[in-house]
């Protein structure tokens, strides 16, 4: 039976390489409507951010309606659904609602998948 091996000395571990977190969101207000163009990819600490953002925004003018536009994301994991939950809460909260556009077919399926769409209107690309 062959012994297990002992390395000995230091070891150097791989370093993650870190991506660069490029994402925005922009903000636009008219007629009750906050629109949020986010864009970039959205993961725990993306959407950390993109949350603080629309809520900053939100509490300020208290719109009936927040669009959410996702057609500049990528990838989005499972934060990206908690930040469009929390916003719908936050507008049920007002009265309000939630409308997605923008989604990818990847997106969609994510979002279908969770339930989303029963709580938030999605707004369908044309064609």
């Amino acid at each position: 039976m062959e012994k297990a091996r002992l390395f000995q000395g230091p070891f150097l571990l791989p370093q993650k390489r870190e991506r660069k977190r490029i994402m925005s969101v922009q903000l636009s207000y008219k007629e009750g409507v906050l629109t949020a163009r986010l864009s970039g990819e959205i993961d725990h600490h993306s959407a950390r951010e993109m949350r603080e953002a629309i809520d900053d925004t939100a509490q300020k003018v208290k719109p009936y309606c927040l669009r959410l536009d996702f057609s500049q994301v990528p990838f989005m994991d499972s934060s990206g659904i908690g930040l469009i939950l929390g916003r719908v809460r936050l507008l049920q909260f007002w009265k309000g609602h939630v409308v997605l556009c923008g989604l990818s077919p990847n997106l969609g399926k994510m979002v279908e998948l969770s339930g989303i769409a029963s709580l938030a209107a999605i707004e369908r690309r044309a064609g």
